[in-house]
């Protein structure tokens, strides 16, 4: 009896720093149970939403404990604001519901965020000395005699997502694009679908609610493509962005002056190959969980290092957020309507913001302003320059594809780097200690770290062709045959696994 008390209470309880990540065996097992049940429900469209609701909060309160409180105040605000904006015919009332959600969630959002960063920015302009104090935890010491913190603000799980895709939505019924969700559990659902809660992709209401209605549908070919993807996701984290992390980037970016150049630069295309694998790995998880449940989440990612500029890179990269910024920031400030200068600013302010949005220091803002600047000159290049005749397009793609990795890997410093001084460190190394001649040993020393590295480029560079060849494939497989390969590739996993599991990077966003 007292074993099954415990195990209920630890099934129960929050842990902090203990979330239940896809690559757990916890969630598995979470995972299973869920199915279990779903299996009885999965046609039932009303118990189906009232069901997954209750799982994805269960998931949000694994991983943020009261913090999921949050999760339900911002579901009920953006579900009042959503009926209540095509109640009223009047612009201005219709302006100001629509702005009291923006404010709600982005005032949640930078309390969270950034507050040290405002205080910190205060205490510098104005020589004062603000500290920092969480009065949400002040308030719930007060009113449930708990013992919270009352000097540190911690950052909730996947706040930065569900925050854009609620304001998201409230602006697409007040743009009169989507109707409002008349149903709470619907929209709470909506919000809080846990495959993609805390690390995207995010979610528009108007691809994701129609789906609630739909009959489960999933044929035997969708499932062989949900599974390959999970198996692919679980390869790229826990295989490849796992395994150079600890073995190498994370050595390197910590103290970049013990390295040489040589050293500090494969660091940084190790860092970009990382977090490509360790954000896509996730995305790829939660698109297949998802397609297994019924429902379909948007691409995010498309061979991004493949890009031929800038613009082409945000066209493959974190899809979801560069559409977001495009259609509810970038558009509204003015886009490309109201002339050429007004674009570039435009483009700029949109990828600070951005940047921000990734963290509140001042590495995100630079990182955020290296690709607006980035994507202006593009603009500019495009508009002035014309092609280089010399040239065929094949080798102009080619130049235009290394001159945007390299470009993409140098802002990539600024965002992985601990600090400022970290990054202009790992730069000055590169210039000026680059270490060619020990390239050969160092090449050694790691040798399982850069066979990876390599390979990880080789298949992110394999053509599109290819690769659906190889999906298509497994898809075609028999279901033994599936499992057999499902075996493998867990055993393999299992010989990679690093000692600590590693969280995702996104999750601190």
């Amino acid at each position: 009896m007292d074993y099954i008390v415990y195990t209920l209470t630890q099934i129960l309880s929050y842990t902090e720093g203990n979330p239940l990540l896809f690559t757990k065996i916890a969630f598995w097992i979470f995972f299973a149970v869920l199915l279990l049940g779903y299996s009885f429900i999965y046609n039932k469209p009303a118990i189906r939403s009232a069901y997954l609701l209750i799982f994805s909060l269960y998931f949000y309160y694994k991983s943020s404990g009261l913090f999921f409180s949050l999760l339900i105040f911002s579901t009920i605000c953006d579900y009042t604001l959503g009926l209540l904006i095509p109640r009223y015919k009047s612009k201005i009332t219709r302006k100001m519901l629509v702005a009291s959600s923006v404010i709600i969630n982005l005032g949640l959002l930078s309390y969270f965020k950034y507050a040290y960063f405002y205080i910190d920015i205060a205490n510098q302009l104005l020589g004062i000395n603000l500290t920092v104090t969480n009065h949400l935890s002040g308030w719930a010491n007060s009113l449930f005699g708990s013992n919270f913190d009352t000097g540190t603000i911690l950052l909730p799980v996947g706040i930065s997502f569900y925050t854009f895709q609620t304001i998201s939505y409230t602006v697409d019924v007040y743009r009169e694009k989507i109707p409002p969700v008349k149903n709470i559990i619907d929209f709470g659902f909506y919000v809080s679908f846990f495959p993609q809660l805390v690390a995207g992709p995010i979610v528009r209401a108007s691809e994701f609610i129609p789906q609630l209605y739909r009959k489960f549908h999933l044929t035997s070919r969708e499932f062989g493509h949900a599974t390959f993807l999970i198996i692919a996701g679980l390869i790229k984290k826990m295989i490849i962005s796992d395994y150079i992390s600890i073995n190498f980037v994370d050595r390197v970016f910590d103290n970049p002056l013990s390295y040489s150049g040589f050293e500090n630069l494969m660091a940084t295309y190790g860092y970009a190959l990382q977090i490509y694998c360790d954000f896509s790995g996730y995305t790829d998880i939660a698109i297949g969980l998802a397609m297994l449940l019924g429902f379909r989440l948007p691409i995010n990612f498309n061979s991004p290092y493949k890009a031929t500029s800038i613009t082409d890179f945000w066209h493959r990269w974190h899809i979801s957020l560069s559409s977001w910024l495009r259609d509810y920031l970038y558009i509204p400030l003015g886009g490309n309507k109201k002339g050429n200068s007004r674009m570039y600013i435009n483009l700029i302010i949109t990828m600070l913001l951005g940047g921000l949005w990734h963290g509140a220091n001042l590495k995100f803002v630079i990182w955020g302003g290296i690709h607006g600047a980035g994507l202006a000159i593009h603009k500019l290049w495009s508009k002035h320059v014309p092609p280089f005749r010399l040239i065929n397009s094949g080798w102009r793609k080619i130049i235009g594809a290394i001159i945007t990795f390299n470009t993409v890997c140098f802002a990539w410093i600024f965002f992985r780097a601990e600090s400022l001084e970290y990054a202009k460190q790992m730069i000055n190394q590169i210039i000026n200690r680059f270490g060619a001649g020990s390239a050969i040993k160092i090449i050694e020393s790691y040798h399982m770290v850069f066979l990876l590295i390599i390979a990880g480029f080789v298949g992110h560079l394999v053509p599109f062709s290819t690769k659906e060849l190889i999906r298509g494939k497994f898809i075609d497989t028999t279901l033994l045959t599936k499992g057999v390969v499902i075996v493998i590739f867990i055993i393999l996993i299992v010989q990679f696994r690093t000692a600590a599991i590693q969280p995702f990077i996104y999750f601190r966003f």
